[in-house]
Parts: structure tokens; C-alpha cells; sequence
């Protein structure tokens, strides 16, 4: 072969090479799941997975005993099976044996180890030490003591039977970590997380981008017998505006969006809530009822006249409509409350008559209250920030028109925070997400042993009949039982006037067209083990 075919041969050759690793690199490349947060990550220690954002990174992280499906039914994780016993108060769970930390030199030569037992007895441990502080301390508040009995069994004893136990298990608080991690990182674990999860980390350049890999090790399997997760790596911007975002994602630079904001919910959807021709064949949209009730709360221990009467709160609550407040200002995203406080999307789901809108009613009842009281000029004060200023104006134009005059003011979230906590505002706009699935997380609040400021009881709703209810609620192991009190209770609640309902929320989640198994359910948990990008 001549000099000249040689040379023309090996440039092929090279050329060859170079395209196949292109051609590797891009696919890798289309094996990223892209998507963007608005607030920056404070951590990724699943010990301080108090919010959504750091809950939805630490669960491709971490994983725990158990785990929730679509459902919120409550399935094996690390745990591959578990008993109850002693009138529910003894929980054993029996551990895979397959379940491996992700590689790490900390490890020794093999790099990895197996999870056991033990390693949750030391994860508990932390989750309640007083020196790591951790806010997820409360969810081992019924628990009594936990041991290793061997390497593949973990029992818990609780100090009462709670029936919600297993669910509250679910949260990623409750998620193992090694402890060769955390004494060798200290502090910086935050930053330096190893867990079991299907990803694991990468690269963190804060306030910029957060790049999570797959993990190799990771246990479980598709319903076909392929190993998960699919995809090649996970990563997460952190472009602080919303309309950015948007448009970075209808560009097709990033690949799932979640929720709706006022900058852009016009553009991209009806007012019926369906997406806009224009969109429809480049994104997809699902939705389902979302575990969160955004409310207004009276607090009962005001000082001013007016909240302290029935007649007023419930005028308020029958002296606007919801179903056109949702579809006006939320383009139909969200249900009506006009049921209880427990949302749609639990069992205990509350379908009595609530209140709808009765402007009449609402009228004769300031009426009868002027008449009652001689306070022919009565007025009240709703509290919010200024991403809900649009509901609270709206109930103020429409609850103006009954003769009660309606101010609305508007404060920074911190503050609006601190105030409600301290019991200084006498009505205030509130959102209530539940920790876990079971409509317990929404009737403790009004325990009246939960007042603020030490408990979440921010409006003092107080009444004997309920206090009963709810401590022989949490006794009851069977759930059909339990959730006619929870419903009797909600419907207590309703009754006092202390809560006025908004709307019911939903999850909505937009993904590129080329994105499938992402999933959704009432939770609004981010599980991306399963999804896979064509």
C-alpha cells in the first residue's frame, strides 16, 4: 500500500473513531433529564429535607425502609417486608440483602457495602440527635426506642399505637445514611451526600447547577426486568425567574415543568385549564389533586369584634364564588373548597355541603350582625404576600358588596410567617401541604394542644367534642373507622367558621413530548427512576 493510501486510511480510521465517540457522547447527552428551581438548594442531607425542592433531590439520593407509589399506597423500599404487632405498637422490618452504598473510597478497597440494620439505628439516631438539629426530629415523635436486632431486621416499639406510622416512615427524613459518610465529612455532608439512591452526586456549584449520575448499584428493576434508573444523569439549574424558565423550557432546554405561574399561565393554558393549541403538540401536561388546602385562617383569640362572630366568618365564607375565583385567576388549575378542610385526593375526602356561594346569605347575616352589635361600619383585615394579592383582592370585591368592608395587606412570606405564629393577625392566607398521606396531617393542627406559637394550631381553634374525636382517632387501627371521625371532625372544624377554604390544589407537570414514566401523584414527590427520554 503507498504512503499516500496509508495516510488516506488513517485519517478515515480517526475520522471513524471520532464520529463513534461523538456520536456515544450525544446520546449520553440525550440521557439527561433536565430541569430548573427557583430557590437555591440549601442541602442535600435528606436530615434537612424540610421543602419540596430538597425533598424532590434527596429522593434520587436516598432511599428508606419504605416508599410511596402513585397511589401514596405504602410499598417495600430497603425494608423487603415488615410485621406489626402488639396492638400496633412493635414494628419489624426485614432488610434486603442486595441494598449498596454508593461507591466511595471511604469504603476501602471494594469501594461500596451493604446496608444494614444497623445503619438505620445510626440514621435515627442522628435524625433525633440534639447536636444535628435536625426539623425532621417530629416524625420519630410516637417511637419509644428502635434497635438492630441482627444485620437484616430493624424493629421499632412505639410509645401508642399510630396508625399513619408506616406512611410517615416514607419521608425522606427517615432515609439511611452511612455513618463512615458523616464522620468523615462532617458539616459538609450537605455537600458530600452518599447514599442508595437510583443517582448519585456529581457536582454541586451552588446557586448554579447541581449534576446527580446514575448509580450503577442501584437495586431495583423496571416491571420488564431492566435495571433502573434509565436514565445517564439528572441536572438541575437554579434560574430564579419564572418566566426564564418557561422560556428556556419551551425552548426545549429543559424538559419538565412544574406548576403554573401568573407570568405565563395565559400563555400556555385556557381558561378551562387545558393547554393552548400552539403548545399542545410540543409539550404534554398531566395533573392530579394535590394534598394542599389554601385557606384563609381566623385566628378566634382576635381582639377585633368582628372575627370573634360566626355571623361574620360565615359570611365570608358563603360571600364569594370559588368556582369563578379558580377559573379566572388559576385558569381552572385546582378544585373548589367548597367541602371540608381535608382536600381531594385523600380517602377521608370530606363531600359534605360545605359553603358555596350564597351572596344573599352572606348579606342578611352582616346584616343581623349590624343589627346585633350597632356597628353599622364593621371591617376586617386579610393578611397575605403578594403571590395570592390577586385571591385576597378578589374576596375583597366580592365580600365588599355584602356591607363588610375588607382591607387586605400585604407583607413579605418571612413576616407573614412570624405573625400568624404569633397569633398578631386576625385573618391570614395559609397553605396547609401534608407531610404524609393520611388526613390526620390536617386534623392535628386543630388539637388544642397545638396552639401557636408552640404547635401549628394558628387560628386556637378549641372544642372538647373534637379533642375526643382526635385522640381515639389516632387509637383506631382500622382505616374506615378512622376516617368517619376524621370526616365528623372536618366537619367540626367547617362549622366554627375558623377556616375559610380557597380551593383544593392540584400538581400539574409539563414535560417535553419526548419524555415518558415521569409519573405524578398527590404528594408532588419527583421519583425519576422510572423516566425515560427518547
Amino acid at each position: 500500500m503507498g504512503l499516500r493510501n496509508r495516510v488516506w486510511l488513517l485519517v478515515v480510521c480517526c475520522w471513524f473513531i471520532i464520529s463513534c465517540a461523538s456520536e456515544e457522547k450525544k446520546q449520553k447527552d440525550n440521557q439527561v433529564f433536565r430541569y430548573n428551581e427557583h430557590a437555591n438548594i440549601t442541602t442535600l442531607d435528606p436530615a434537612f429535607a424540610k421543602d419540596l425542592r430538597t425533598v424532590w433531590v434527596t429522593n434520587q439520593l436516598f432511599n428508606g425502609l419504605v416508599q410511596l407509589d402513585d397511589k401514596l399506597e405504602v410499598q417495600p423500599d430497603i425494608a423487603n417486608s415488615w410485621a406489626i404487632s402488639n396492638e400496633g405498637k412493635t414494628y419489624e422490618f426485614n432488610l434486603k440483602s442486595n441494598i449498596k452504598f454508593h461507591k466511595h473510597s471511604l469504603f476501602g478497597k471494594d469501594s461500596t457495602r451493604t446496608v444494614t440494620a444497623s445503619d438505620f439505628e445510626y440514621s435515627f439516631n442522628r435524625l433525633i440527635d440534639p447536636k444535628v438539629t435536625s426539623p425532621g426530629k417530629w416524625v420519630l415523635e410516637f417511637v419509644d426506642n428502635f434497635k438492630a436486632k441482627n444485620d437484616s431486621t430493624f424493629v421499632i416499639n412505639l410509645k401508642q399505637s399510630f396508625p399513619p406510622f408506616l406512611s410517615l416512615m416514607s419521608m425522606k427524613y427517615c432515609s439511611v445514611v452511612p455513618k463512615e459518610a458523616v464522620d468523615y465529612f462532617g458539616d459538609t455532608f450537605r455537600a458530600n451526600p452518599i447514599g442508595t439512591g437510583p443517582f448519585k452526586f456529581k457536582l454541586w456549584v451552588e446557586n448554579t447547577k447541581l449534576v446527580f449520575r446514575k448509580n450503577e448499584l442501584y437495586y431495583e428493576k423496571d416491571k420488564k426486568g431492566n435495571k433502573l434508573p434509565h436514565l445517564e444523569a439528572v441536572a438541575i439549574t437554579f434560574l430564579p425567574d419564572k418566566q426564564s424558565e418557561f422560556l428556556q423550557f419551551v425552548q426545549g432546554n429543559l424538559d419538565f415543568m412544574s406548576s403554573i405561574d401568573a407570568s405565563y399561565k395565559d400563555d400556555l393554558l385556557t381558561t378551562e385549564g387545558e393547554l393552548k393549541e400552539h403548545h399542545s403538540s410540543k409539550i404534554n401536561m398531566i395533573s392530579s389533586p394535590y394534598l394542599n388546602t389554601e385557606y384563609l385562617g381566623v385566628y378566634m383569640d382576635a381582639e377585633e369584634k368582628e372575627v370573634s362572630s360566626i355571623k361574620i366568618r360565615k359570611a365570608i365564607n358563603y360571600g364569594f364564588d370559588r368556582v369563578k375565583m379558580l377559573k379566572f385567576l388559576r385558569n381552572g388549575i385546582g378544585t373548589p373548597a367548597v367541602n371540608g378542610f381535608i382536600p381531594k385526593g385523600l380517602p377521608s375526602f370530606n363531600e359534605m355541603e360545605g359553603y358555596t356561594y350564597q351572596p344573599e346569605k352572606a348579606k342578611k347575616l352582616v346584616e343581623e350582625y349590624i343589627e346585633e352589635t350597632g356597628n353599622k361600619n364593621p371591617s376586617i383585615t386579610i393578611s397575605t404576600n403578594s403571590q395570592y394579592l390577586d385571591l385576597c383582592e378578589y374576596i375583597q370585591r366580592e365580600v365588599g358588596k355584602t356591607g363588610l368592608q375588607v382591607n387586605v395587606d400585604v407583607m413579605p412570606p418571612s413576616t407573614l410567617r412570624q405573625t400568624k405564629v404569633n397569633g398578631k393577625l386576625s385573618i391570614f392566607r395559609g397553605s396547609w401541604v401534608a407531610d404524609y398521606p393520611d388526613a390526620e396531617n390536617y386534623l392535628f393542627i386543630f388539637h388544642s394542644k397545638n396552639f401557636s406559637p408552640k404547635g401549628p394550631n394558628y387560628v386556637h381553634y378549641s372544642s372538647k367534642e373534637f379533642d375526643d374525636l382526635y385522640e381515639t382517632s389516632i387509637q383506631i387501627n382500622d382505616k374506615f373507622e378512622r376516617r368517619k371521625l376524621y370526616q365528623k371532625m372536618d366537619s367540626l372544624v367547617m362549622a366554627s367558621g375558623a377556616i375559610i377554604p380557597l380551593y383544593y390544589d392540584e400538581v400539574v407537570r409539563f414535560t417535553q413530548k419526548n419524555i415518558s414514566g415521569l409519573g405524578i401523584n398527590p404528594v408532588n414527590m419527583l421519583t425519576l427512576k422510572n423516566v425515560k427520554k427518547e
